[in-house]
């Protein structure tokens, strides 16, 4: 500690001026005078020794800790409740510290997330990839007219999934890296809903599925064309749970806190322990079609979210599901 220029340059200043007060005081008053000054200059050098010794040593532990914050280790709580600064730097450095594992174990979090993300794309691609290459190489071979027909509408509906797989993925990242520029304008809800409806027009009366619109006149406050993503999203999920002469319903409320728009259907409903997983990415519950990937209804979640909406979900198995689109008229 005596090597430390921080401790011991004050203490050897101290040391002088006491020697100094110490010898003009035998020269003015005497012996007396000098020992006098010398014993309380001894003791207040002591006491300063003391103290400062004392600060030194928490400064000792606080380097100690966070070399082992850096070296990765895992250190108890680094807390004081005393009153001093060297209380307030111990609290501080700990809440940085703390904040700092957080922010560390958030990214290995989120390195397993993205590798897993990898996998399920790659799984999503490979599919149809391996679909389309066992068409052509059949087309290669194949002579009959109407099943080169056959195999070129399969790639084709492949094809599609694929492009709607990669187009969605894209929309998720942009989302997640915060460079869409989500517009706050009023649009009418009626409008919306008729944009969201327009591309299944065909897919539903081919289906069966009678449509319900019950949607009021009224605004709301989004993103036009990424709110309009997210509902067409959710009829999408709807129309694919729904049997032959299926019902979807669709209405809109308002609140003094929020606009609603719902949109429900009659079909297989969802799983109670699926409900809390479906709006997770490449999440397919056990009523999951088939040629289902997981990401719509992801994506709509996620530009609610951007919007500083939300989605809620209500469903029972067998009886159908209902989603509820809530834009808040008032944004903390």
């Amino acid at each position: 500690m005596i090597r430390n220029k921080g401790f011991s340059r004050p203490v050897t200043l101290a040391a002088a001026c006491v020697i100094t007060a110490a010898a003009a005081a035998a020269l003015l008053y005497g012996a007396g005078a000098c020992l006098l000054i010398l014993v309380t200059g001894a003791c207040c050098i002591a006491l300063f020794g003391v103290y400062t010794a004392g600060r030194y040593r928490e400064l000792d532990r606080m380097n100690d800790y966070l070399s082992g914050v850096l070296a990765g280790r895992n250190l108890p709580e680094l807390t004081d409740q005393d009153e001093g600064e060297l209380s307030i730097l111990k609290n501080n450095i700990y809440k940085t510290t703390s904040v700092l594992r957080n922010q560390k174990e958030l990214l290995a979090s989120d390195k397993i997330r993205l590798a897993e993300a990898m996998a399920d794309i790659s799984h999503q691609l490979k599919t149809p990839l391996t679909s389309m290459m066992v068409m052509n190489d059949l087309l290669e071979s194949e002579d009959d007219p109407e099943r080169c027909r056959q195999f070129l509408t399969t790639q084709s509906a492949q094809l599609d999934r694929m492009n709607w797989l990669i187009q969605t993925l894209l929309k998720l990242s942009r989302l997640d890296a915060g460079t869409v520029d989500l517009k706050r304008e009023e649009v009418s809800a009626a409008e919306l809903v008729a944009e969201s409806l327009a591309p299944f027009e065909i897919q539903m009366e081919l289906s069966g599925i009678t449509v319900k619109n019950e949607t009021e006149d009224m605004t709301i406050l989004c993103d036009r064309n990424w709110t309009s993503e997210a509902l067409r999203n959710v009829v999408k999920n709807c129309i694919e749970h729904m049997g032959f002469d299926g019902i979807l319903q669709i209405s809109t409320e308002e609140t003094n806190i929020y606009r609603q728009i719902s949109i429900s259907d009659n079909g297989v409903g969802i799983p109670e322990e699926d409900l809390p997983h479906i709006f997770e990415r490449f999440y397919r519950g056990s009523n999951a079609g088939s040629d289902s990937v997981g990401i719509g209804l992801a994506l709509s979640g996620s530009i609610m979210e951007n919007q500083k909406g939300e989605i809620l979900v209500a469903s029972r198995e067998g009886e159908g599901t209902r989603f509820d689109f809530r834009f808040y008229k008032t944004i903390i």
